[in-house]
C-alpha cells in the first residue's frame, strides 16, 4: 500500500486495521481463516508523523461565533449549533444524534448526554452562557415536540428528519468564509476542528488531560495525549516570558545562590 499505492501511512495503518476485523469475523466462520488472522496481527503500523494540531486562535473563535446573525431564525439555530458543538467539543455524529432527551438543563450542573464512538455515553457539562442561548433555542425551535426529536432538524415534506452531516460541515464553512472577510481564517476547515479548539483551549488552560479525556470520550489516556500533550509556540513563548520577564533588568545570575545552583547543571 505504501510503496505501490502511494498511499499515506496513516490510511496504511486505518486499512490495516480494517482488514484485521474483516479475517477477526472470518476466523470465527471458518478455522482456515485463523491462521491469516493470528498473522495480521503481527504486521505493525507504519509510524506516523505528528502534525501540529488545527484549531481556531481565540479571536478566530470569536469572530465565528459572532458571524451568524441572531435577526434570523436560522441564524440562531446556526450560532446553537457551533457553541455547543464547541462547548461540549462534539464529534459531528454526536452532534447529529442528539435528541431532547440528550439535554439535561434542570439539574445542579447542566449537561449533555453524548453517544460516542463504540455505543458508549458520556456526560459533558455545558458552560452557563451555552445553557441560556441552549434555553431561548430549545423554546423557540422545539415548544412541546417529543423526546425523541432530534435536537437540530429540518423539516422536508412535513417530516422532521436530522440535519446531515454535509449540512453541518457548510455552515461551519459558512460563517468561517464570512468571518474571513475581517479576520485571517484556516483555508480548509471542518466540524472537527471546534472539537480540537475546546480541548486546546483546554489544555492551555492547564486542565488535566485525564479530565480532557473524558470529555473528548477518549478510551485511552495516550490517545489524548498524542494529540493535545505538546508546547504549541504560544504556550512555549509565554512560560518562557513567565519564567524570564522581559522587564526584568536584574542579573539574577550574579546572585550567588544562583550561581551555585547553575555550577550543578
Amino acid at each position: 500500500m505504501k510503496d505501490t499505492l502511494k498511499l499515506s501511512e496513516k490510511t496504511c495503518n486505518l486499512r490495516m486495521t480494517a482488514i484485521r476485523s474483516l479475517l477477526a469475523y472470518a476466523a470465527e466462520e471458518s478455522v482456515e481463516i485463523t491462521a491469516l488472522s493470528v498473522n495480521s496481527k503481527a504486521i505493525k503500523g507504519l509510524p506516523v508523523t505528528q502534525q501540529e494540531i488545527e484549531y481556531f486562535e481565540d479571536g478566530q473563535l470569536k469572530g465565528l461565533l459572532s458571524a451568524p446573525s441572531q435577526d434570523t431564525k436560522m441564524g440562531r439555530r446556526d450560532l446553537m449549533i457551533l457553541m455547543l458543538g464547541y462547548d461540549a467539543a462534539l464529534r459531528v455524529s454526536e452532534l447529529i444524534g442528539l435528541t431532547l432527551a440528550s439535554i439535561h438543563l434542570d439539574v445542579e450542573v447542566p449537561y449533555v448526554n453524548v453517544l460516542g464512538k463504540g455505543q458508549k455515553y458520556r456526560n459533558v457539562p455545558l458552560m452557563n452562557k451555552t445553557v441560556e442561548h441552549l434555553t431561548e433555542y430549545l423554546m423557540e425551535f422545539h415548544g412541546s415536540n417529543s423526546v425523541s426529536t432530534p435536537l437540530f432538524f429540518a423539516t422536508t415534506h412535513g417530516i422532521c428528519h436530522r440535519l446531515s452531516d454535509d449540512t453541518i460541515q457548510n455552515i461551519l464553512k459558512k460563517y468561517v468564509a464570512m468571518s474571513g472577510k475581517s479576520i485571517i481564517m484556516p483555508e480548509k476547515v471542518h466540524f472537527h476542528i471546534l472539537r480540537k479548539t475546546r480541548a486546546m483551549n483546554l489544555y492551555q488552560a492547564g486542565c488535566p488531560l485525564s479530565y480532557i479525556q473524558q470529555l473528548l470520550g477518549h478510551e485511552s489516556i495516550s490517545t489524548t495525549s498524542g494529540f493535545y500533550a505538546f508546547a504549541t509556540l504560544k504556550t512555549l513563548a509565554d512560560s518562557i516570558e513567565k519564567a524570564y520577564p522581559s522587564n526584568n533588568k536584574e542579573k539574577t545570575w550574579k546572585d550567588k545562590s544562583v550561581m551555585k545552583q547553575l555550577y550543578k547543571l
